[in-house]
């Protein structure tokens, strides 16, 4: 006969085992501690001054301090920008390196005015989010007209994680008010702004015409409306999986565009294109890229909450 004593841990651990198995593991986004920053320094035009104008990039440690493209072996860019319109060349910064609550480093995004000087007037001004994404932006830029066509949407990824998982930090002091800001035109109007954090899996094909099409595998996104009492640790956003507009936890902002919002990559022949994300992928899809978006503001172009401000820090994708 067989003790019950010895059995029971047997038991025991033939329970446990499929818990133990199913074990969940957390791997840390490249460059996603945001310990590492390139500095840029930007030498502007001098109809306009002639400074030299500091902006960062997460990536590789490096000073650059030529007025050239940055290209670095990251998945990450932002919305500061090295601009040259019209033969006048200027830089803008939303995007910094601060303190974060472990005393290392985190990413600092605001949503605030940047100013053009000429003969120490002011110009022109615009309203600048800060935005941190997965992709390149094409620099110089050389139009304000559709921002998003100068940027890369996305890079090429095929694994499926459960979760994002992040360290936050918000202030919005001026809820209430949204405001528009293009050169030649400002307005203002009752609203309240939202900061975000987007992953998006996505299947993308292109056709023979150069089109670049998409289906939605996975989709997280997590939108901030308040003011935190200091740093929110390991927030947890579940990515899910397939066609979730019936879900009860479904939100607009979740739907396919993403935000209605069209965003372009670059097509085997070297052009700039929309990807037209058409549909929602069978749940067990593997996708072909993935975009990850973290902005201060979920307005368009120009458009936000001045004074909101979004840290973050420790990005990691759980599985």
């Amino acid at each position: 006969m067989v003790s019950r004593r010895h059995t029971l841990p047997l038991l025991i651990l033939l329970t446990l085992w499929p818990a133990v198995g199913a074990a969940q593991r957390r791997v840390p986004v490249r460059f996603g501690d945001f310990e590492s920053w390139c500095v840029r320094d930007i030498k502007e035009s001098a109809i306009i001054g002639g400074h030299t104008k500091r902006i960062y990039a997460v990536g590789p440690r490096d000073t650059l301090t030529e007025n050239r493209p940055y290209k670095a072996n990251t998945p990450w860019s932002n919305s500061n920008a090295y601009a040259r319109v019209m033969g006048v060349t200027k830089a803008s910064c939303s995007v910094t390196p601060d303190r974060s609550h472990d005393g290392g480093t985190c990413a600092k995004l605001e949503t605030r005015y940047d100013e053009l000087k000429v003969a120490g007037m002011v110009n022109l001004r615009v309203l600048v989010s800060g935005c941190l994404f997965w992709g390149h932006q094409n620099e110089p830029l050389n139009s304000i007209d559709s921002p998003y066509s100068l940027m890369t949407w996305g890079i090429p990824f095929t694994s499926r994680p459960s979760a994002v998982v992040l360290d936050y930090r918000a202030a919005m002091p001026n809820k209430g008010t949204i405001t528009t800001c293009k050169p030649m035109s400002r307005s203002t109007r009752k609203g309240d702004d939202a900061e975000e954090v987007l992953f998006v899996l996505q299947k993308r094909w292109e056709t023979p015409d150069g089109r670049i099409h998409a289906q939605r595998v996975g989709t997280a996104v997590y939108h901030i409306t308040e003011s935190t009492q200091g740093w929110v640790l390991q927030h947890r956003i579940p990515v899910l999986y397939g066609d979730i507009h019936t879900r009860s936890d479904y939100q607009p902002y979740m739907g396919l565009g993403p935000k209605g919002v069209t965003y372009y990559a670059r097509n085997s022949k070297g052009k700039m294109t929309p990807i037209l994300e058409e549909g929602w992928a069978e749940a067990d899809t593997q996708p072909t890229h993935a975009m990850m978006i973290i902005t201060a503001s979920t307005q368009e172009a120009f458009s936000g909450t001045v004074g909101n401000t979004l840290w973050v820090d420790n990005i990691l994708l759980e599985y």
